[in-house]
């Protein structure tokens, strides 16, 4: 199978990354942040923990054949893991990001093309709802359809009252986080069939509360009652809606935006480490496809096995 470059790359400690109690190295990049800026340990986008504490190559089985996908923030972290995973699963991706991170998108690019599938790159401002328009826009002209949009483009930063967040981050926050999830799916609606599938990315913070991610954590509750919402609607015309909602993962978003404190407490989860891109886009993969035909409405926890209600 054609993953075995990237799969050799990923592996070099990869036992270590996935040990129970594994603490992350401080270490702080500049907004956005860059997957290749990052040191050791790197995220890993297509392998999964063994029982040892090892890795082993995700096992692909044909779920999304002839699929096309919007992904969202998909340069890297979470949105690259879920358009390598979609492509070892047969699907082609469409990702979005910011003109920053143009360097991620293509090695995503490039990785996703090594398992035969095409990948379309847009680097574009989601903010704007004119750019969402332009988004689905350019993925129909590119793929001719649009089968699945991952709604995984996030903003975040850290202040620990309510004092110290601005008005400006806080409209930022909502307006990256929420408003082009609305945009993106109101746009794409009208050209999904039956079986077509919307999956959006929350947090675990909704389901804590964290303080010190106010805006954040608020945005994210939205996007749970979004999903609901929109599942509700979009149901009984045969199209799907989904929530994932990651914890601590480990992404380019969390050196570039996390403080050295909140980096220490990092693997704090009941599971002991923390979670890897990959173990996320597993995720992705089933609410994708049909093995998840009987759930709309829900959200998926991959969250090292905090407890949460709702």
């Amino acid at each position: 199978m054609p993953v075995a470059q990237y799969i050799e790359r990923e592996a070099s400690g990869a036992k270590s990354q996935f040990a129970p109690g594994h603490k992350i190295p401080i270490q702080h990049l500049t907004r956005p942040g860059l997957q290749s800026d990052m040191g050791d340990p790197k995220p890993v986008s297509a392998h999964l923990p063994t029982e040892d504490g090892g890795y082993q190559t995700y096992k692909a089985a044909g779920k999304l054949e002839g699929k096309r996908a919007i992904i969202t923030g998909g340069d890297s972290g979470i949105g690259r893991a879920v358009a390598i995973l979609f492509a070892m699963e047969g699907a082609s991706s469409f990702i979005v990001y910011l003109p920053a991170e143009e360097s991620d998108a293509q090695e995503t690019k490039r990785r996703v093309e090594e398992c035969g599938q095409k990948c379309y790159t847009l680097a574009i401002d989601v903010r704007k709802k004119e750019n969402c328009q332009k988004i689905i826009n350019e993925a129909l002209e590119k793929m001719g359809g649009i089968d699945i949009l991952v709604n995984n483009a996030g903003f975040q930063n850290m202040l620990s009252d309510i004092s110290e967040v601005t008005e400006d981050q806080w409209q930022t926050t909502f307006d990256t986080n929420i408003h082009p999830f609305y945009y993106l799916s109101k746009y794409v609606l009208p050209h999904m069939k039956r079986g077509a599938t919307i999956i959006n990315c929350a947090s675990v913070n909704p389901y804590i509360g964290r303080a010190d991610l106010l805006d954040y954590t608020s945005s994210k509750g939205a996007i749970v009652a979004f999903t609901r919402a929109l599942s509700n609607q979009q149901v009984k015309k045969g199209i799907r809606v989904n929530c994932v909602c990651p914890g601590p993962i480990w992404t380019p978003l969390i050196p570039a935006t996390m403080q050295t404190e909140a980096m220490e407490q990092f693997h704090a989860v009941p599971i002991g480490r923390p979670g890897q891109p990959s173990e996320v886009a597993t995720c992705f993969v089933f609410l994708a496809s049909q093995d998840s035909s009987y759930i709309s409405g829900q959200c998926l926890h991959p969250n090292g096995g905090v407890i949460v209600s709702g």
